[in-house]
């Protein structure tokens, strides 16, 4: 048995965890991008 399959078997049995994976990678996304526009400047 792959790792897929396993995840595949553990969502399937918990639905749920869909909709908190997805929010998982649309926060960690949407924060790295804030990152990456706080960059700061030195000299003129």
């Amino acid at each position: 048995m792959s790792a897929t399959d396993t995840m595949k078997d553990y969502l399937a049995q918990n639905p749920r965890m869909i909709g908190v994976l997805f929010t998982l990678f649309v926060l960690l996304s949407q924060s790295g991008t804030v990152i990456a526009g706080t960059t700061s400047e030195v000299g003129p």
